[in-house]
């Protein structure tokens, strides 16, 4: 079933053209996609590059890596690991680096994997099933505090702390949680009230994805990393679909864009600056017109400087 469900690319045309802006009609060298995903991104890459250019990919779905293993070109590769391991790559090997967060449409779509509170499945939640700890099994012994802490940190619940509380008094009752559906329910006899058109549990499925797959320390990792990876020139591409990553995202650029002096010496030449701001681009009316789905994406594109 998963096989069969679409996904489309969010700001595939252009993702693709900022990533390889520059480089020339043939790319030569090594181009990087972070979050291979179901690889909409990674064929467009292909069809673009030279044929001395070489694409990496990474991602931690082993149903990823099976959609991967669909494409034959010898100039592509992938490895089933989380982009946090941009690290593994040596230094300055990289003529550009791309990175697309979140949830592909298959995931959201498959009951099975749990991602979703519109399909009653099993309470996983977790990128890559063949290691961790699931939501449901994290629920059956964290303190009322721990769960609160998550909800609010990571979905920006105000209605955390009842949350948290509904979720152990279930626990004690009648058992721990087992189901999308039946933390779906909870939630919303939790919440007392919500914003039209969004579900109560949005916040709150939101905040056990990020929390169970750390996805936040990692996209600070692979941040970080590709700061070593990077070949001067070479582009950074994020595409972020929630507050919490773009501000990541937004505070590295931001923070990597300018020289830093050290006031306590003052004469000391500064830090210099390792990257510049190129562009903050959202869909078109059209592609949110088409892809709803795409309506909260926000991409940010940034060069490695000769520094």
């Amino acid at each position: 079933m998963t096989s069969e469900l679409q996904h489309t690319t969010v700001l595939l045309d252009e993702a693709v053209d900022a990533l390889l802006g520059g480089a020339g009609p043939e790319p030569a060298g090594t181009w990087v996609d972070a979050t291979f995903g179901r690889g909409g991104h990674s064929r467009r890459i292909l069809l673009r590059l030279g044929p001395r250019g070489r694409l990496v990919a990474f991602d931690k779905d082993p149903e990823a890596i099976h959609e991967a293993t669909r494409i034959t070109d010898a100039r592509f590769s992938i490895r089933h690991e989380g982009f946090r391991h941009l690290a593994d790559l040596p230094p300055g090997s990289a003529a550009g680096v791309l990175m697309d967060l979140g949830v592909s449409s298959p995931q959201i779509d498959s009951p099975e994997r749990g991602f979703s509170f519109r399909f009653d499945g099993p309470l996983d939640m977790r990128m890559d099933t063949t290691r961790g700890e699931s939501v449901a099994q994290w629920l059956t012994t964290a303190e009322v505090q721990q769960i609160a802490e998550v909800i609010r940190d990571y979905g920006e619940e105000r209605f955390a702390g009842p949350i948290a509380k509904a979720i152990v008094a279930r626990r004690e009752e009648r058992g721990p949680l087992a189901t999308t559906a039946e933390l779906a329910d909870l939630v919303a006899g939790a919440v007392k009230t919500r914003e039209s058109g969004q579900n109560p549990a949005t916040r709150t499925f939101q905040a056990l994805r990020i929390f169970i797959n750390a996805e936040l320390e990692e996209l600070q990792q692979a941040l970080e990393a590709s700061l070593s990876v990077l070949q001067p020139g070479g582009r950074l591409v994020v595409i972020s679909f929630h507050s919490l990553e773009d501000r990541i995202v937004k505070q590295f650029i931001a923070q990597h864009s300018k020289e830093v002096y050290d006031r306590r010496m003052p004469f000391a030449p500064p830090k210099v600056m390792k990257l510049v701001a190129l562009d903050r681009i959202k869909p078109s009316a059209a592609e949110v017109s088409a892809n709803p789905r795409s309506r909260s994406a926000i991409m940010r594109v940034a060069e490695r400087t000769e520094a």
